[in-house]
């Protein structure tokens, strides 16, 4: 800690991190070891964040993640969105096929931000707020890869008529944005995907993770 910072505030965030952690929530006793602090310091802390619903209790006193922190994640997806924007006409531009960005969202596969190119006779139809299952559609499997460092260099994923009949895609996922779990892609209504457009799609989402960090 340093003297511009807040150390309440500081464990605080600690706390809600480590809650998001746990699937079983953690008890005060928990807390306190893996803080550092006594129980009383988080018993405030608890009912700091319970008083703005970003922490509840339940009946046995085990504390989780409260709705509260699904307000504040809504207002996530416009800045991301806003960040990628610029790469995602520059993509669907050079490639002239639909580009997207992609985060997940529970167990599916979310597009937050969509860019059609402009010179094209036609292209896929794909709009924002589309879901998919995470393991089908180019998009969600490049996520699901990195979770398990499946990919190898270049680093993209390929797939072909699993969200759409006659469209293919490809997609890279988003490395190195901490709190976002996610993808950029393209989709085209294609038998195959040209060579040139995966290492095209590494380098958009390159370009968007450096937007966000």
């Amino acid at each position: 800690m340093t003297a511009e910072t807040s150390q309440t505030l500081d464990r605080g965030l600690r706390v809600l991190k480590l809650l998001a952690d746990t699937d079983h929530g953690l008890t005060v006793t928990e807390l306190s070891n893996k803080l550092g602090v006594n129980r009383t310091v988080v018993y405030r802390l608890l009912a700091t964040l319970e008083q703005h619903a970003l922490v509840r209790r339940d009946l046995g006193g085990r504390a989780r993640v409260g709705l509260g922190v699904l307000r504040l994640g809504r207002q996530v997806h416009p800045l991301v969105r806003e960040a990628a924007l610029p790469a995602l006409r520059s993509l669907a531009e050079d490639i002239g096929a639909t580009a997207h960005l992609t985060l997940v969202d529970g167990a599916e596969a979310l597009a937050v931000a969509v860019v059609e190119p402009t010179w094209t006779d036609y292209h896929v139809a794909y709009r924002a707020g589309f879901r998919h299952p995470l393991d089908r559609g180019a998009a969600g499997r490049a996520i699901l890869a990195a979770r398990q460092s499946l990919l190898t260099e270049p680093g993209y994923t390929l797939t072909h008529g699993e969200l759409e009949a006659g469209a293919s895609g490809a997609a890279a996922p988003l490395i190195g944005v901490t709190g976002v779990e996610g993808s950029v892609g393209v989709v085209m209504l294609s038998d195959s995907v040209p060579e040139r457009v995966g290492p095209r799609v590494v380098d958009a989402a390159r370009e968007v993770a450096d937007a966000l960090t």
